[in-house]
């Protein structure tokens, strides 16, 4: 990954959603723009979705590039299950890389594999420790996606969901880009943070995450306090 070209996508795609959500009247026409989005910043991706959730689990709103995700989609919620209702309901990336060998979520899998999707990656949209929803890329070959790729996504998300979040308080465009800027610095520090924890654990980013998000729970305070504790002390956040 080359910092340069990274900082040069996010400001760019940063200066779209930004413009992009504070012009939106409802949350509906917004998530199928940040599908566009999604699938245009990840080469890999042959399609995207966003979905926006209650606290129930309920899609309130959704966004789809085409009707093979948006399919892809519903059948979820038709089961009640699948790796996109798992990113919202436990806050951390989920990844399939062949749906012809997935013993997460067979049925779904078997279904999308049938129309033609092979691998794809769903991360969860969260702002202030509250999950509105998850975001999703699919990829019509297995393997699709690379870590950088992760990363790239778990940003747009996180930027996103900061907007979406603020838009539901406020209006002021002022107070949204200041959110904005907050929920990027956590987002990159709780990044940051995850590195050095598989670092000192040798493990795998997603039980370094799931190390994070344990404290947070286990401390009450918020994943990206706790991260910047990480950063600044280098403890271990369980000890």
């Amino acid at each position: 990954m080359q910092p340069e070209s990274t900082e040069t996508e996010l400001t760019t795609v940063i200066a779209c959603i930004r413009n992009m959500l504070l012009s939106q009247e409802h949350a509906t026409a917004a998530v199928h723009q940040l599908a566009q989005v999604a699938r245009d910043l990840i080469p890999s991706a042959a399609g995207a979705g966003v979905s926006l959730l209650d606290d129930q689990g309920t899609r309130t709103s959704a966004g789809a590039t085409d009707r093979l995700v948006e399919a892809a989609d519903v059948l979820q919620y038709d089961l009640g299950h699948g790796p996109c209702l798992s990113a919202w309901a436990t806050a951390n990336l989920q990844r399939i890389n062949d749906t012809t060998d997935d013993d997460c979520w067979p049925q779904w899998s078997a279904t999308a594999d049938r129309s033609g999707i092979r691998s794809m990656l769903s991360v969860p949209m969260v702002f202030q420790d509250r999950c509105l929803g998850a975001m999703k890329v699919y990829a019509t070959v297995a393997h699709a996606f690379t870590a950088h790729e992760e990363q790239q996504l778990g940003l747009l998300a996180a930027t996103a969901a900061t907007l979406l979040g603020s838009a539901q308080s406020t209006d002021a465009p002022q107070r949204l880009s200041a959110a904005l800027q907050a929920g990027l610095e956590d987002r990159q520090a709780i990044d940051r943070s995850t590195g050095m924890l598989m670092e000192q654990r040798a493990t795998d980013p997603d039980d370094a995450h799931s190390v994070l998000l344990t404290a947070a729970r286990a401390q009450d305070r918020p994943m990206a306090e706790v991260a910047r504790q990480i950063l600044a002390r280098h403890p271990d956040p369980e000890n």
